[in-house]
């Protein structure tokens, strides 16, 4: 892979990282409906850096299960420790939420529940039925769409199927970066499970998204290695962003790449056959979620006609 060279390793944020906070009412008003149903959002949790882009726009990324992880990832914000018990009633605030919010698309997620039985699963297909029930078809006859990106279960297959029964639109699994680095950046998972959980989304017929972060200490061969497998497991669609360190007890930035060199990671992805690749400094697994699935629809076809064809492939 030819790739422009990557900017030197910088105590200073680049110019193309430094976000302008956005001044709009609309932000407020989100954080507030966020505030009176109880719900957690990864773009708080995690310090999303586009939180004030999304809040302004009136779109959240919904965090459920609690804002407590039993894992204790790396380059993760979200607090380590014991969880609390899944509260039966969040489901119904998620779809509250998006329905007073008029998501068009909605993106769940959740912090890792190793804790439980299914790792989380059935209130993951509670949450997307709940949500199908709230949110009433758009002007254009088309309902709402639904993308959960789900832990990896510890690999069970009965908890994947719970949740491909509920038939969220995009199933996404983050494999994060390279598995080089999986000791030290994410030391209690599996790449090749993760690996595992996306083919057998892509084997479902459903729509498999992945992504991962730079800047961790990786090559741009193996960035490119690593698409290679997503390529393989027929992920749909994948994105690549800049790791942004959330505070001093975090891993240091080892290098910010440059915006020309995600051009490249893109290039690169989608010449090993993955029809959409979303990489950019700021990109995120959620971050304009709903333009990469109208991408891919573009590019497959409709919802229908995407099913078809994966249904058409095992036979």
């Amino acid at each position: 892979m030819s790739v422009p060279g990557n900017s030197a390793p910088s105590l200073r944020i680049p110019p193309w990282l430094r976000v302008k906070l956005p001044c709009s009412h609309t932000y407020g008003d989100t954080r507030s409906l966020v505030d009176d149903l109880r719900l957690n959002t990864v773009c708080q949790s995690a310090k999303c850096p586009n939180m004030f882009e999304c809040f302004s726009s009136g779109t959240a990324t919904f965090l459920i299960l609690g804002n407590v992880c039993t894992r204790n990832c790396a380059f993760c914000n979200i607090t380590p420790g014991q969880a609390a018990p899944p509260d039966p009633d969040e489901p119904r605030r998620v779809a509250e939420g998006a329905a007073r919010l008029g998501l068009s698309h909605v993106v769940v997620t959740s912090v890792t529940r190793d804790d439980l039985p299914d790792g989380g699963s059935a209130h993951f297909a509670a949450t997307v039925r709940a949500l199908r029930s709230a949110l009433p078809a758009a002007e254009s006859g088309q309902p709402a769409t639904i993308e959960v990106l789900i832990p990896d279960f510890r690999g069970s297959r009965a908890a994947l199927d719970t949740v491909l029964d509920a038939a969220p639109d995009i199933i996404n699994h983050n494999v994060e970066t390279p598995p080089a680095h999986y000791p030290r950046i994410r030391p209690q998972a599996d790449y090749a499970q993760s690996l595992e959980l996306l083919a057998r989304v892509r084997a479902a017929g459903a729509i498999a998204k992945s992504g991962l972060m730079v800047g961790l200490g990786e090559t741009d061969d193996e960035v490119c290695a690593t698409l290679a497998d997503l390529a393989a497991t027929g992920c749909h669609i994948a994105t690549i962003g800049q790791y942004m360190r959330p505070s001093r007890n975090h891993p240091p930035v080892e290098r910010y790449v440059h915006p020309d060199v995600f051009e490249s990671y893109a290039a690169h992805g989608h010449a090993l056959g993955i029809p959409h690749v979303f990489s950019a400094p700021l990109v995120r697994s959620s971050y304009n979620a709903r333009a990469a699935y109208d991408a891919l629809q573009q590019l497959r076809g409709s919802r229908g006609k995407l099913r078809e064809t994966e249904a058409e492939k095992k036979m």
